[in-house]
């Protein structure tokens, strides 16, 4: 009587999707596993890729302030193995790279009678891979003109600014 319920063409249909599913199963399995190590086998290799980074400005001339309109990110463009790239876009808390004003060479913007100033961002190159320390190159920074306003500070903005800080770092 088993020989018969085998036989039987629902019971051969029920059995045959079940194959169907076991080999799909299988299959996806399987081809889960060449895309990761597919995936590894190319960090290990040369890459280039873009990160957003934030930017902070230190070393203000005295009694001055970055406007705060400014845009304060930059896209670095690097060149570097997978594996270090990765690491750099997977951390979130990505430290701000700190512009020193002081060791910059800024430019006041011409035909300009206010406090415009730029920075072209291709010298910075040195000082931000020294900062990100990855084991990546920069490529290209853009934009490649930095440009922000120097404001009076006053103490009361002083003071704000000063407490942001202290909360950020918390």
């Amino acid at each position: 009587m088993k020989g018969d319920d085998v036989t039987r063409p629902e019971n051969l249909k029920r059995k045959g999707v079940r194959v169907i599913r076991k080999d799909i199963a299988v299959y996806a399995f399987f081809l889960l596993l060449s895309f990761v190590f597919w995936y590894l086998n190319s960090l290990g290799k040369e890459m280039e890729a873009g990160i957003k980074y934030h930017v902070k400005f230190t070393n203000l001339p005295r009694e001055r302030a970055i406007n705060k309109e400014q845009p304060s990110e930059l896209n670095l463009f690097l060149k570097g193995p997978g594996y270090s790239i990765l690491k750099l876009k997977i951390s979130g808390n990505k430290a701000p790279l700190i512009i020193d004003i002081s060791k910059v060479n800024y430019r006041r913007s011409p035909d300009d009678k206010s406090l415009d100033y730029y920075i072209i961002t291709s010298g910075l190159s040195k000082s931000l891979n020294i900062q990100m320390r990855s084991g990546c190159e920069i490529t290209s920074i853009k934009p490649d003109t930095l440009f922000f306003t120097l404001v009076k500070a006053t103490k009361t903005s002083f003071v704000s600014e000063c407490k942001h800080e202290s909360v950020k770092s918390n």
